[in-house]
């Protein structure tokens, strides 16, 4: 054993862990080996100048992580460990900085545009929940998600998306994954193992869905919506829609063809998921409402989220559940925590109770009204005939046909390099047109027509 030395300190626990890491770097780097006896605690203590305390700590610790074993009226003794296994050229692997300040933390890639939200209210729900409320985050949240948040959410969407909702029937989660790995254990006690979704349609869904359990077929959209046809016939199965705004196309399912859809669910004792993503963010006329509030036999599944009209990072998604899937969820809930920040779920209650939600949506319409505008008139004064942007007049971004040789995936990059996000749709049937996904909605809008054109050069250059 090398000879240790200490930094004197007063606090002893300080001192026990300065020996503890001595003695096991000794290990470790193979300066003691396997079978090794340590010395005794009080030759130990004598020759460092602490207490036999202190020493006991430190032996105590390596033999607790089984560095050290303990053989009785003995002592102490190496024990046999391969500390080099698994690391290239026997090298250790070195500790971690120390210090905050020795991170860096990664900035956006993409160009960003702070006006979109106004922290400072949000910073301002977020004080009165540490300060009034503090005794609540002692406890972890409710599975379904915090009664606060649900009771909110049940007021504003019967008024602003005519949803009928109990707080009771309404299941909160962290992002659209956690809600739907929720709603796959709901449809599979329902005997429901079928699902079919929009084509072109979400993709990550696709991938839950399957990754759950079930079989997926693809529905193709029609300009008023899903080809309703196309269903299965006289099996329960789900169908997963965006009846309000159908992602990318934005297409809005008629009054008529929402009724056959639910005619649909009935006849084949099926459930219509409606994923009602950015239905807010509509540029002309209102909003159209859900087609859960049409709903009179218990058929449709409401899913709703905040990532769009507040921030992405908040990561708060909700279901707002049939009596029947509801009393399903309840009798497993505990089974499940939840992983939704709760401190996020009540500063996000006390945001929608004071208003500051809607005041921001009818912002934002206003402002992602006018930067679609401009995106489609720079494309236009940029690149007119080589870019085509498909208005929808909604959401937070559009889809563009670029006529170019290039692979959709090399067109993300060079975006990219320009701080645009731009994902690929699909290749169309025309090898040299790519189909992409261009969010619009974070460039300010004195920018937008610089970056379009800074696009369009790197693109055609």
């Amino acid at each position: 054993m090398k000879p240790v030395i200490l930094s004197q300190k007063e606090n002893s626990d300080f001192l026990y862990v300065q020996l503890y890491e001595a003695i096991k770097e000794d290990i470790l780097s193979g300066d003691m080996t396997a079978g090794e006896k340590l010395p005794s605690l009080r030759s130990l203590s004598k020759e460092l100048g602490i207490s036999i305390t202190t020493t006991e700590l430190a032996y105590n610790q390596l033999l607790v992580e089984g560095y050290v074993i303990s053989k009785p009226q003995s002592g102490y003794y190496v024990a046999s460990i391969n500390p080099e296994a698994g690391l290239p050229d026997g090298r250790l692997i070195k500790s971690a900085p120390a210090n905050l300040e020795d991170y860096t933390f990664e900035e956006s890639p993409y160009i960003t545009d702070l006006s979109c939200f106004d922290f400072g209210k949000w910073k301002k729900c977020a004080a009165r929940v540490f300060n009034d409320y503090s005794s609540l985050l002692l406890f972890e949240s409710d599975p379904q998600g915090e009664p606060a948040l649900r009771y909110e959410i049940s007021k504003y969407v019967y008024r602003f998306r005519g949803v009928t909702a109990s707080p009771e029937r309404i299941v909160i989660g962290a992002g659209t994954q956690q809600i739907t790995s929720h709603l796959s254990r709901i449809l599979k006690r329902m005997g429901i193992n079928h699902v079919s979704l929009e084509a072109p349609g979400y993709l990550p869904v696709q991938s839950m869905f399957r990754d759950a359990g079930f079989n997926v077929s693809h529905i193709p959209v029609e300009r008023d919506g899903i080809d309703i046809s196309k269903l299965p016939a006289n099996i329960s199965s789900a169908v997963y829609v965006s009846p309000s705004n159908q992602f990318p196309t934005g297409a809005v399912m008629p009054v008529g063809r929402r009724y056959q859809l639910l005619d649909w669910a009935c006849d084949n004792n099926s459930i219509i998921i409606e994923d009602d993503y950015d239905s807010e963010l509509r540029y002309f006329g209102k909003p159209v409402p859900a087609m859960q509030g049409l709903d009179k036999h218990g058929r449709v599944v409401y899913l709703g989220s905040f990532s769009s009209t507040l921030f992405p990072a908040i990561k708060i998604s909700y279901m707002v559940l049939p009596e029947e899937m509801a009393e399903i969820f309840r009798g497993i809930k505990n089974q499940y925590t939840q992983t939704c920040s709760k401190s996020e779920q009540l500063t996000l209650a006390f945001f929608m109770e004071d208003g500051y939600y809607y005041t921001n949506i009818k912002r934002l319409r206003s402002l992602y009204a006018q930067k679609l505008q401009a995106v489609i008139q720079a494309f236009a004064r940029h690149a007119a005939g080589s870019v085509e942007p498909v208005d929808t007049q909604s959401g937070i971004s559009l889809t563009v046909k670029v006529h170019s040789m290039k692979k959709a995936s090399l067109l993300c990059i060079e975006a990219r390099s320009v701080g645009l996000q731009m994902v690929p749709l699909s290749q169309v049937s025309d090898q040299s047109t790519s189909a992409l996904i261009f969010y619009y909605n974070q460039i300010p809008s004195e920018r937008i027509d610089e970056c379009v054109g800074r696009l369009t050069d790197i693109w055609f250059s």
